[in-house]
């Protein structure tokens, strides 16, 4: 027998057996249990008056569209909810009085502030937008006697009572009424632009929006999400670090925003008073939802370290992190699941 005789005879035999390799193999590779890993994407584009960043994963080649989509919402609700924008939902209410036929999403940040208003005790207050005119416009220019009759003017429009919502329409009772969406809108929008990535199928995410920060699942390979929180007297410095896993983080400060030079009046006024809030310089918020983060950190803020923290060991699925005036730390009783020590 020649040599090329044997050897087509050992192929004959061992050709069955590669064919069944090559199938396995073929499916092996196409099984949904071995997809590619994915890919990390991400932007940062100047939105709402800070800079927005948004990361993704994804295995698709979809990330640039889906990253587009997320700023386009930004876009979308900003002119809704901005008091900077003449045009918005919300500028053209405080013009008239009045609006009709309300952007659902309006009529839901409007329904969610006159809740919080009544479960913070009147610490969250959206009409305090004449109070932050006065301000804007000057007042810490003023006298203190000055400062205190025309805020004690301002202070009578101060009324989340005075808002009816009938339906999809919006009226103030009281004329010259106006609302700030600033203790809000942030973090229900970038919770809406999580909940439009997960809708077109991306499971791991982040959006942080200058400190508002909201989560969706982990990263790939099960790691959480690592947040850093700024020691206020040196931002260049860390004071504490959290993992999180869909849940969202916000921080209200005192030491960025300010009306005056000398930095004595603060962006986050108490709406009971008129006056910046003092009792605290820093608030953290740790929650499911970004926008309730957003409320609460400005809410406790205000309502300072121990009101504040009475108020979120009330509450379910919240935890903060306080730094008072005096740089004095607390924590809520179940930060410590967040907290990497």
């Amino acid at each position: 027998m020649s040599l090329l005789t044997r050897y087509k005879g050992i192929f004959r035999l061992i050709l069955p057996l590669i064919i069944i390799i090559l199938v396995v193999s073929f499916v092996f590779v196409l099984s949904p249990g071995c997809k590619a890993a994915p890919e990390k994407f991400e932007e940062t584009r100047d939105k709402m008056g800070t800079y927005v960043n948004i990361v993704l994963y994804t295995t698709g080649d979809n990330a640039t569209a889906l990253i587009d989509g997320g700023f386009d919402k930004i876009d979308e609700l900003s002119k809704i909810a901005s008091n900077y924008d003449p045009q918005s939902s919300v500028s053209q209410l405080n013009q008239n009085g009045y609006i009709k036929n309300a952007p659902l999403e309006l009529i839901e940040m409007i329904n969610l502030s006159l809740e919080y208003n009544k479960i913070t005790d009147g610490a969250f207050d959206i009409t305090v937008q004449p109070v932050l005119d006065l301000w804007s416009e000057g007042l810490w220019k003023e006298s203190e006697q000055v400062q205190q009759q025309k805020i004690n003017e301002a202070l009578k429009l101060v009324d989340s009572s005075a808002i009816v919502v009938d339906g999809q329409n919006i009226r103030f009772e009281k004329d010259k009424m106006a609302v700030t969406l600033g203790g809000i809108a942030k973090g229900y929008i970038i919770q809406k632009v999580i909940e439009y990535l997960e809708k077109n199928g991306i499971e791991n995410a982040m959006v942080n929006a200058g400190g508002d920060i909201a989560t969706l699942g982990k990263k790939p390979g099960g790691n959480k999400w690592v947040i850093s929180l700024e020691n206020p007297d040196n931002t260049s410095e860390k004071i504490a670090a959290f993992e999180v896993a869909g849940e969202a983080v916000t921080t209200s400060g005192n030491y960025y925003r300010y009306f005056d030079p000398e930095k004595e009046a603060h962006h986050i006024i108490d709406p009971r008073t008129g006056y910046s809030a003092g009792e605290c310089i820093s608030v953290t918020i740790i929650t499911e939802s970004a926008t309730i983060a957003d409320i609460l950190s400005t809410s406790v803020f205000v309502l300072g370290p121990v009101e504040g923290m009475e108020l979120v060991e009330e509450l379910d699925d919240a935890e903060a992190l306080i730094i008072d005036s005096e740089r004095n730390i607390t924590m809520s009783s179940g930060l410590d699941r967040y907290l990497i020590k």
